[in-house]
């Protein structure tokens, strides 16, 4: 059963509930001058590459898609329009990410957007029992396993860090 934790209790953790998905919620204090997945991973005391950032990019084919790839790498733009069907992709501007997901930028959770996007979860997430992903509020993470990530989100796994 899902931990309950009284503090926070984000859309997405109660998408994961309603599924019966484990998780864990960690808090941790936001830096609004360093909000970098590298800082939330030593916030927490994960390691940046089992701390996924959620990046939110637009397709010139497919329109509008999530990336999920370790805090400690690069979007891989030609990777991904590769693994989506496009010919070409770019991140979304910084000011369309809250309009998009229903998320603000330093908060996206790859669960309960206001939509769903096709999502595409780097592969090497299947490398951990748990990774982190941002529970949908900036100061808050999830760790859940990547499996029941992927089947909650329809993720596909491809190389898309660099």
């Amino acid at each position: 059963m899902a931990k309950k934790d009284p503090t926070v209790k984000t859309n997405a953790a109660r998408i994961l509930d309603a599924a019966d998905v484990h998780y864990e919620l960690r808090e941790y204090v936001v830096d609004e001058d360093d909000l970098s997945a590298p800082r939330v991973a030593e916030k927490i005391g994960m390691p940046p590459e089992q701390v996924f950032k959620t990046l939110v990019a637009r397709g010139d084919r497919t329109g509008v898609l999530m990336a999920c790839i370790p805090g400690n790498a690069e979007l891989d733009l030609k990777a991904i329009a590769a693994a989506s069907g496009n010919k070409k992709v770019d991140l979304v501007a910084v000011k369309e990410v809250l309009g998009l997901t229903g998320y603000i930028r330093g908060g996206v959770s790859p669960v309960g957007t206001r939509k769903p996007y096709p999502f595409y979860l780097d592969e090497t997430a299947i490398l951990w029992d748990v990774i982190s992903v941002s529970a949908g509020v900036r100061g808050c993470q999830m760790l859940v396993d990547p499996a029941d990530l992927t089947r909650i989100t329809g993720a596909q796994h491809c190389a898309i860090a660099k």
